[in-house]
């Protein structure tokens, strides 16, 4: 056989060769700007130029702090497929982590959505190996700004030629993206991926949810968080239309008017975006999810109540899926086998609100605290281990956490979950928020879960309290829905006869406005045992 190596350039020439006419939408408040993939192509050829021109070479930095539109998908492949490496910025991290991940990457050239200006400007001076900024703007006009050597990204590429030689003579093994983690302590880490995991993880996603040519999906999930989920490389392996709703995605309105006009049949999210989305359906919202095939959920469980309603009421049908920056990112699907057709409702769901089984081309095993992988029985917990070619090896320049992290070989997610006998993986926890009481373990997970059942409930998070006599408690942080009333007492109820224990049921709940979002929609439960250590929220009965 060939020794061929799987580039992003194979892929982007073949679409625009082969599926040339296929639609790419961006929506802007204003309305949607429209194009195809002939025409994207020749704009990703002019970037190239431009990168050369500005003496970007293989493997340097190129930064994006960008929303979802097509100047921002153009960059996904003009990137990589030249040599460089596009480092997608979360933008929502704290200044000093925007600081320190830039740098750290070596970041030469910024790419800025006109929008995000605001959050890169305060900080100009501390960019150290930053030499130029290009504006992405869908006004075409420059914003005011204090910063220099400054220009528009059309104005860059306008005169360059429409067709660019894209080498052919890279390594698989070459970086393409670069994304860092939203660090629980410390500064995020970084995670670097090649042109071979995107590749093979694309297609996997293809194979995974059924995507084909005669699809349109809609990137709701941020193309700085983990690639989209690769999303938009699925999309155009595939030659599907793809939607990037800008910063319209949290307009409810218009997310189901793009879902509807644009014929969308595939999409995702995290489950922040799903409860806006329940919120404005269940006051009345228009919708038309007719088109749909397939929403995927992932980076938190969502809870039982809330799939089932929108399974079963709006017909938007939500699979559950797992994954980690770490693993570019997925890892397994909530997707029913096809022999299960007889299964009682309770049991499918009982499937669905699993994250899946594994995914093809990875590796796994779930190890307990004694070392030995578990038994696939459903109930023994352990931490999830992983290999495979789109599983990470390293932090980028951070040999002190990689060691632990990919000790042996494997990936230690730090995820505890069980399976079972038909390999079913369902998260028991983070290693880090499950809670220890009286020496009997609870799951952080499977008790917010319980809680946001509550008819009354919006959201709950659970945090471990220390307590003198049971070491640990649970304490739940909760949210109500507008124009509800409930109490502690009320909850305690509802509890009673759903937990696996009586003393799962935490002896104090504390009502907030709602709960602290990190940066890619997780709750914050670093924020919410801050805001306990410091006396923001209790009191707590320590009785």
């Amino acid at each position: 056989m060939m020794d061929y190596p799987l580039l992003l350039r194979t892929y982007l020439i073949r679409t625009a060769r082969y599926f040339a006419k296929k639609e790419i939408v961006s929506v802007y408040p204003e309305g949607a700007f429209r194009y195809n993939y002939g025409e994207y192509y020749q704009r990703v050829c002019r970037l190239a130029h431009a990168l050369k021109s500005l003496g970007i070479g293989r493997g340097d930095r190129v930064a994006s702090i960008a929303l979802n539109d097509h100047r921002h998908l153009e960059l996904y492949l003009g990137v990589p497929c030249c040599g460089a490496v596009l480092h997608t910025v979360n933008f929502r991290l704290p200044a000093r982590h925007l600081v320190h991940i830039i740098n750290h990457a070596g970041d030469r050239v910024v790419f800025v959505d006109e929008d995000l200006l605001m959050f890169i400007e305060p900080l100009k001076d501390q960019l150290t190996t930053v030499e130029k900024f290009v504006v992405l703007s869908h006004t075409g006009t420059l914003p005011q700004t204090g910063i220099e050597n400054i220009v528009l990204y059309d104005d860059l590429i306008g005169d360059f030629p429409d067709e660019y030689d894209f080498p052919d003579d890279l390594s698989e093994q070459d970086p393409a993206m670069i994304c860092y983690t939203s660090a629980t302590t410390g500064d995020p880490k970084g995670v670097v991926y090649s042109h071979r995991a995107i590749v093979l993880h694309s297609l996997t996603v293809g194979i995974t949810f059924g995507a084909g040519e005669s699809d349109c999906i809609l990137h709701i999930v941020p193309m700085f968080h983990a690639n989209a989920w690769c999303a938009p490389f699925a999309g155009l392996i595939a030659g599907c239309k793809q939607v990037l709703p800008g910063r319209e995605v949290i307009n409810m309105e218009k997310l189901c008017r793009m879902i509807a006009d644009e014929k969308v049949t595939f999409t995702a999210g995290v489950p922040t975006i799903w409860m806006l989305l329940f919120d404005y359906l269940e006051k009345g919202g228009w919708h038309d999810f007719s088109s749909l095939k397939t929403i995927v959920s992932g980076g938190a469980a969502i809870p039982l109540h809330l799939l089932k309603t929108f399974n079963e009421k709006y017909n938007f049908p939500i699979k559950q899926a797992y994954g980690a920056t770490e693993t570019t990112p997925l890892v397994s699907a909530a997707l029913p086998k096809s022999y299960m057709t007889g299964l009682s409702d309770k049991e499918l769901y009982d499937i669905r609100t699993s994250v899946g089984i594994l995914v093809m081309g990875l590796e796994m095993k779930i190890v307990g605290t004694d070392g030995a992988e578990v038994e696939m029985d459903g109930t023994q917990w352990g931490e999830i281990w992983l290999r495979g070619p789109w599983i990470a090896n390293e932090y980028y320049r951070d040999p002190e956490r990689s060691k632990d992290a990919f000790a042996g070989g494997w990936y230690h997610t730090g995820d505890v979950a069980t399976i079972d006998s038909e390999g079913y993986i369902r998260l028991v926890d983070r290693t880090r928020d499950l809670v220890k009481s009286a020496g009997e373990w609870i799951s952080s997970v499977d008790l917010e879960n319980l809680i946001m059942e509550h008819p009354g409930v919006a959201e709950a998070a659970i945090i471990g309290i220390p307590h003198p006599k049971w070491q640990e408690r649970p304490l739940a942080c909760v949210s109500v829905v507008d124009g509800q009333s409930v109490t502690a007492d009320d909850l305690k109820a509802f509890l009673k006869d759903r937990v696996r224990a009586s003393w799962w049921i935490p002896d104090d709940f504390v009502f907030l406005p709602g709960i602290p979002k990190t940066s890619v929609g997780k709750f914050d439960k670093r924020e919410l045992r801050r805001l306990y250590a410091e006396g923001e929220i209790g009191p707590v009965n320590m009785a």
